[in-house]
């Protein structure tokens, strides 16, 4: 006759030997974070390959010997579509504001250079270069572009009888 002898006591185990053993759940191991790879899209019915004098353009198709064989059904294959990207939204239209005339901060050179320009009889480019220490280009600039631009007052250049040019602002 052999005896069992009881199973010594385990952490695991549960005291009483009628209850069943209770299990740890199992951890799932922790992996990086990697985004899922896309899909692959399914394959479509491809076209029959061009013979090699038909792909170079001296005989159609039709006419050389080894074209390939129709087949006897048609498959129905969707046109593809260009690859485009998705129009934007055009903005909302702004409020115009209304242009209004710029004026020069008073002891600024383009004060200075108005003032000058407001004259009867006009100033030279020298007396423009004297006023400002500007180089004669620079001044011709600003007239062309800040004064007669931005500020859409409009000058008017004339040429005096020693040969110099004057400018002054028009009545325009």
């Amino acid at each position: 006759m052999t005896t069992s002898l009881p199973e010594p006591a385990t952490p695991d185990s549960a005291p009483n030997e009628s209850a069943p053993a209770k299990k740890k759940a199992p951890v799932a191991k922790r992996r990086a974070h990697v985004a899922p790879s896309k899909a692959k899209p399914a394959r479509t019915a491809t076209r029959p390959k061009k013979a090699a004098s038909a792909r170079r353009g001296n005989i159609p198709e039709e006419q050389t010997n080894n074209a390939p064989a129709r087949a006897t059904e048609e498959t129905r294959v969707a046109k593809r579509r260009a690859h485009v990207a998705p129009s934007k939204a055009k903005p909302a239209r702004r409020a115009t504001r209304l242009k209004k005339a710029a004026t020069a901060r008073r002891g600024s050179k383009t004060a200075k250079i108005l003032d000058l320009l407001k004259r009867p009889g006009g100033v030279t480019l020298k007396e423009l270069v004297k006023a400002t220490g500007w180089q004669s280009h620079s001044v011709r600039g600003f007239l062309s572009g800040t004064v007669g631009k931005k500020m859409e007052t409009p000058v008017e250049s004339s040429q005096r009888g020693d040969g110099e040019r004057a400018y002054r602002i028009s009545s325009k």
